[in-house]
């Protein structure tokens, strides 16, 4: 069997390359000789600290021996969490994520190290270490694919949030495959998974199931809210919630509502507004409750001055812009809502367009809770710019001055038996708004 170069053997190489002994180096690294003499001779595991300062008395790169510390770990001596955990922890931060999938692989022959792994992907995942994390999640559900564990659907959870791009199909597909774990998870990561889910299937323009999911959101959380209510029972689960039980509630309401909007239904969206504003049936009392339930009365506020509005009521018009103009998170959703509500009653609205024409461009906007969900933000920008499109080009003549030609895509084809060409034109322009 061909002999593997050790950590070891490199290091014996480096003291006749260099003529140390061992308490030379020893002194140099600021390992005590007896240990490193150990460590030489294979009668002591190397620690991570000792790894960490060989390689540094050596004068390589950090992650030089990573690879053979992996063996190691596994095989040259008894895998340890004490040295497993700095590792994985370090191999994150320095993106050798070929080091962490051969560790975890390996470990995982062991089921005990399941849950240690796990939780150890929690902590890279709050670290946004997501790519380290993933790849510990998913060999943890790997092994444990045929039990029905709340860890199984957790790391599936942690993936589907991961695995969240760009890319709106595979936004689907990794949504829908993520849906089967989603009855398997604690009572209080569901109300936080289903509310990512209305997000990606919002942004994706499926508002039935957007509803779905809305109203799925508000049963759970309303039985979770009445259950903890009872003086008797203790509900332990709420601590992990990203926010309080009740703000689950009206953003369910919140949500559904826009469902609607979106579907062309201001009426009903309208008649949902209340549900959502009214905070009178909530039992808990501080500067928390009122916070919130103060927010989402604006949110009821430019709600209901936006269905109007779409619904063809321009005299609100005037109203809706001098609210958000107070309420810097909300302008660029009204923007984008005026310039389509304009397009489809041929509105003129250039003095608005003029007032906020610094909120045109693209930029992520937070509010009193939390960021906006990212996918739904950039899906309004690409809608927004659709609009503002059709906008300028629908209202204004062009002269040559304000457009651009950046480029020309020309297919075409001779039909012989009718004497004709058939093609397709598609043109990349730029039109200087400014200057007209």
């Amino acid at each position: 069997m061909e002999h593997t170069v050790t950590i070891r053997d490199e290091l014996w190489a480096y003291l006749a390359q260099e003529e140390l002994s061992i308490n030379r180096f020893a002194a140099l690294s600021g390992i005590h000789s007896g240990t490193l003499s150990r460590i030489m001779k294979g009668r002591q595991a190397m620690a991570m600290s000792h790894l960490e300062r060989i390689t540094q008395t050596m004068g390589l790169a950090e992650d030089y021996f990573y690879s053979k510390y992996v063996n190691e770990c596994l095989y040259d001596s008894a895998p340890t969490w004490r040295r497993l955990r700095p590792f994985i922890l370090r191999s994150a931060q320095l993106e050798r994520l070929d080091c962490i999938e051969q560790l975890v692989h390996g470990l995982l022959d062991n089921l005990v190290y399941a849950p240690l792994l796990f939780d150890l992907a929690e902590e890279l995942f709050q670290q946004d270490k997501h790519q380290a994390a993933a790849i510990i999640y998913e060999n943890v559900a790997a092994s444990e694919k045929y039990q029905h564990s709340e860890r199984l659907a957790l790391c599936q959870y942690r993936l589907f949030m991961i695995s969240l791009g760009d890319d709106p199909q595979q936004n689907l597909i990794e949504a829908t495959l993520f849906e089967n774990y989603v009855n398997r998870l604690d009572e209080a990561h569901q109300l936080d998974a289903i509310k990512k889910l209305v997000h990606v299937y919002y942004s994706l323009h499926h508002w039935e199931k957007a509803e779905e999911l809305t109203q799925e959101l508000h049963r759970l959380a309303s039985i979770q809210y009445n259950l903890r209510s009872r003086a008797n029972h203790k509900h332990n689960n709420t601590t992990a919630l990203e926010r309080p039980l009740y703000f689950y509630i009206l953003y369910a309401q919140l949500m559904r509502s826009c469902t609607y909007e979106e579907r062309g239904d201001y009426k009903t969206a309208l008649e949902i507004v209340p549900l959502y504003t009214d905070g009178s049936w909530i039992q808990e009392e501080g500067e928390e409750v009122n916070r919130i339930v103060a927010q989402f009365k604006e949110w009821g506020t430019a709600n209901t001055y936006l269905n109007r509005l779409m619904d063809g009521q321009k005299e609100v018009l005037d109203e809706y812009v001098d609210f958000v103009s107070k309420r810097e998170n909300e302008i660029f959703t009204a923007l984008y809502k005026i310039v389509e509500t304009a397009n489809r009653y041929h509105w003129d609205v250039d003095h608005i367009l003029k007032r906020f024409s610094s909120y045109i461009p693209y930029r992520r906007y937070s509010g009193i809770f939390t960021k906006r969900d990212k996918h739904v933000t950039d899906d309004h920008h690409a809608r927004f710019r659709s609009e503002l499109a059709t906008y300028y080009l629908a209202r204004r003549r062009f002269g040559a001055k304000e457009i651009a030609m950046r480029s020309v895509d020309l297919s075409a084809e001779v039909d012989h038996d009718r004497n004709v060409i058939k093609g397709t034109i598609s043109v990349d322009f730029e039109i200087n708004i400014a200057s007209t």
